[in-house]
């Protein structure tokens, strides 16, 4: 039985939630977003909660339950407060900037790196060497954040690179005489 799944996703005043058989949309200040939750899964409003119920019990179900409850609690967040990542940069002319458009690196390339910025995320540098990527999908919000640490993870002699704010990079002696 999901743990996760008996738990129902409460919506939180300024958000609308719109359900249409297996269809859920949330309006909310951050956005819009909707999905299509499984078909062995019900869907119930009661109030302010949300709860999902499998319809059938089996082992297909009770996978689908708490995953499809996760996806409708990101969802009903996302529309409401948003999302957001934080990256740090570290080395030595190692920095970032950002316009409306795209976001440039400069990593120790021979070239920038220009990446463009996709609808629904906007990024911020408040500092050359601190990255906000923040939205209203979690799921695009988490992927272009890892597409950008991907230019120059974090590597464990000096540590330089790009990574995520608060993460412990596991550091390696180097070479002895």
């Amino acid at each position: 039985m999901s743990r996760v799944g008996k738990n129902p996703v409460p919506v939180p005043a300024g958000v609308t939630v719109d359900i249409k058989g297996q269809a859920i949309k949330a309006k909310g200040k951050k956005g819009e977003l909707s999905m299509v939750v499984h078909d062995d899964i019900e869907v119930v409003r009661e109030g302010n909660l949300i709860s999902l119920k499998m319809r059938h019990d089996n082992p297909r179900s009770r996978v689908l339950w708490g995953t499809n409850r996760n996806l409708v609690k990101n969802l009903v967040h996302g529309a409401g407060e948003g999302f957001t990542v934080n990256l740090e940069i570290t080395g030595v002319g190692y920095r970032a900037a950002a316009d409306a458009k795209q976001l440039k690196l400069q990593l120790g390339f021979s070239h920038d790196v220009e990446i463009p910025i996709p609808a629904g995320i906007t990024i911020k540098t408040a500092k050359p060497t601190e990255i906000e990527i923040s939205g209203a999908d979690k799921q695009k919000v988490g992927q272009i954040a890892a597409e950008i640490r991907g230019w120059k993870p974090p590597e464990p002699y000096k540590g330089k690179g790009i990574k995520y704010a608060g993460e412990k990079i596991l550091r390696k002696e180097g070479k002895k005489k």
